[in-house]
């Protein structure tokens, strides 16, 4: 897993059909940028936590994802590991 910040969204007027209704993030998380599945209705600026690989596609009802969002986080008061 992962912890990144939402900086932005992609939009696609087609899509494969188990992609359907499914929203998409752009998450830069380090010097990665990210393009994520959105499964908590995250926003631009949120703190987010990405499930990467294989378990993003199960977060995803088994779609074609390398990247979901799974949370979105608090705050950062208390957070140590920078």
């Amino acid at each position: 897993m992962k912890i990144g910040v939402v900086t932005g969204s992609v939009w696609a007027t087609r899509k494969a059909a188990c992609l359907a209704g499914q929203t998409f993030l752009v998450v830069r998380s380090g010097q990665e940028e990210l393009v994520a599945a959105d499964q908590v209705g995250a926003g631009v600026g949120d703190r987010v936590l990405l499930a990467t690989g294989s378990p993003a596609a199960r977060y995803c009802m088994e779609a074609p994802v390398d990247a979901a969002v799974v949370a979105i986080l608090d705050p950062e008061e208390g957070y140590v590991g920078r």
